[in-house]
């Protein structure tokens, strides 16, 4: 009777600890080095932004900072040039990837209906052009014969169409009973209000997952700014970021005292910029994740 009462109340989780075998503790050790090799390097950053720059120049900060300070923030908060850069990336990431989700759907809705015309031409060239591009130089000759070069518009008119991102939203929509779409025309309805009224509300998993690709593509592109632009105040937030990162000295900022100045250093203000760059992105992350799961999914395995 005791060895019975003594099993019912054993901890489950001690139960489970008991069954395991040296096989399973190595995978788990396994995947918390792995872990661990993938969360230091974002923490190794953040302990560097809050510390003394002239302390963190002596060495032996790892783990946590050894003397606090918001100097190096002060600093890259107070640099004009980041918030310049915020609002361009901004901007960009709302027209980009709204526009790129309005052409894609809409180019997505007409391939996903077999009654389009020259459907087997539009294939096979949009997947073409998928695996072969026709490199840099063209595509830099078209943007200046274009007028795109140096304004605004170089982030957005180029990416406002994905052939993958397509065959994503392709996918999708077949999925979709085709007797909504015959009892919408019924009642009167035209393509447009049953591309835009009826599809497109169903399409939220796969437009959080394309939109999250999107997001997360402008927002870390410095390529465009660095080749394309050479006005400085239509750098993205990256590119700012990466001009803070190659700078091996410390200019002056009337914002921050000459105390304060003497106390930063060039990496420190980099891993603090590297911070405020990023933080956006995740904290949009989280709020778009389950849709971009679902949407992931439901565009890879319905077809």
């Amino acid at each position: 009777m005791t060895n019975e009462i003594k099993l019912k109340s054993e901890n489950p989780i001690l139960k489970k600890l008991k069954m395991l075998t040296v096989c399973d503790y190595l995978i788990i050790l396994f995947f918390l080095l792995f872990v661990f090799l993938t969360f230091f390097p974002i923490w190794y950053v953040v302990v560097g932004s809050f510390n003394l720059g002239k302390d963190y120049a002596a060495g032996g900060v790892y783990f946590f900072p050894r003397v606090w300070s918001l100097t190096n923030y002060k600093y890259v908060l107070s640099y004009h040039a980041i918030w310049k850069g915020f609002l361009v990336t901004i901007g960009r990431v709302v027209l980009a990837t709204g526009g790129h989700i309005i052409v894609t759907f809409m180019v997505a809705h007409a391939m996903s209906r077999p009654y389009l015309r020259f459907k087997k031409f539009y294939t096979p060239f949009m997947l073409f052009t998928m695996f072969f591009g026709g490199g840099f130089i063209p595509y830099y000759l078209v943007l200046n014969l274009t007028g795109l070069m140096n304004t605004f518009w170089v982030y957005v008119i180029p990416c406002l169409f994905s052939v993958y991102d397509m065959l994503v939203f392709t996918s999708f929509l077949k999925s979709i009973p085709e007797e909504m779409r015959e009892a919408a025309i019924i009642d009167g309805a035209g393509e447009f209000r049953i591309a835009f009224s009826l599809i497109l509300p169903l399409c939220k998993p796969v437009i959080a997952t394309v939109a999250m690709w999107q997001v997360v593509a402008h927002w870390n592109n410095y390529f465009d700014s660095m080749y394309y632009v050479t006005n400085p105040d239509l750098y993205s937030i990256q590119y700012v970021v990466k001009n803070l990162l190659s700078a091996t000295t410390v200019e002056g900022n009337t914002t921050l005292s000459p105390e304060d100045m003497e106390n930063l250093t060039g990496q420190t203000i980099s891993f603090a910029a590297i911070v405020i760059s990023v933080l956006p992105v995740t904290v949009i992350y989280p709020i778009l994740g389950k849709q971009f799961a679902k949407g992931f999914m439901l565009g890879s395995l319905k077809g």
